[in-house]
């Protein structure tokens, strides 16, 4: 949060805010709580809705707003002043000499996401959700992030799953892919594997495969890793990273 708030101090947002017409000078939207909430009332959490975003603004603004004032403000030059915050934070936090040369070796940078669209119950039929008295489509995106375009696009009802829409093929010769763990399957990583690419993801609660090789030395009293558990040895380390190879059983599935 210290951080943050030192990379976009009140004045800052709020001047540049009025640059691109976001607000007005004397106007009844406070900048800064709008940005802070968006980034920790609203984006952080599971189940993201326009209604809990004014809520979360309205719980820490000195003037709450009323839903129509509130979704009025929500326009394509606040979308462009959102898009400058991100750019630069990204220009002041990323630090050249800390990225490995090794990154050359990929062709593309891509990455996998899906994100949920709140709609009208009366779509319900069209647009199945995961709950019921609701209507939701889901979208799914395959983003080049070294070009800077998207690859692929898809839009379904809530209830599919984002690993159902990533295809596996030749197209990943080469390329790095980044997902959550929604994409997270062992056969996939075989897959992307076989497909002469690679792949970044976080590693599932339940997933807990061997540590066969340590790929780097630790000073200190560094435990040994090899042989053991990932989740049976992370809550006795000190360190905050360790880089390892790991080997990890495939599921057994009956041929038809």
């Amino acid at each position: 949060m210290r951080r943050l708030t030192t990379l976009f101090p009140s004045e800052f947002l709020e001047e540049h805010a009025e640059e691109l017409g976001v607000v007005e000078r004397e106007g009844k939207l406070q900048i800064p709580v709008l940005v802070w909430a968006l980034v920790f009332g609203f984006a952080a959490g599971e189940s993201r809705t326009l209604a809990g975003f004014r809520r979360s603004y309205n719980s820490t603004a000195d003037e709450t707003i009323s839903p129509g004032g509130f979704y009025h403000r929500l326009t394509p030059s606040l979308a462009e002043y959102l898009r400058d915050l991100v750019e630069r934070g990204l220009d002041e936090v990323a630090v050249p000499d800390a990225v490995d040369a090794d990154i050359d070796r990929f062709r593309d940078v891509m990455i996998a996401d899906g994100t949920v669209l709140r709609l009208h119950e009366f779509l319900s039929d069209e647009f199945q959700a995961c709950h019921e008295e609701q209507a939701g489509a889901k979208l799914h995106l395959l983003h080049n992030a070294t070009d800077q375009t998207i690859e692929r696009i898809d839009v379904t009802d809530e209830k599919a799953h984002d690993s159902t829409l990533f295809k596996t093929g030749s197209w990943l010769h080469g390329r790095l892919v980044l997902f959550d763990l929604a994409y997270f399957k062992y056969r996939r990583f075989a897959l992307i594997d076989e497909n002469d690419g690679y792949f970044v993801s976080r590693l599932k609660q339940n997933a807990n495969p061997v540590i066969t090789e340590e790929l780097r030395e630790w000073r200190g009293r560094a435990i040994p890793l090899e042989g053991e558990k990932i989740h049976d040895v992370v809550g006795d380390l000190s360190r905050e990273y360790i880089d390892v190879e790991v080997e990890a059983e495939l599921p057994c599935f009956a041929a038809d």
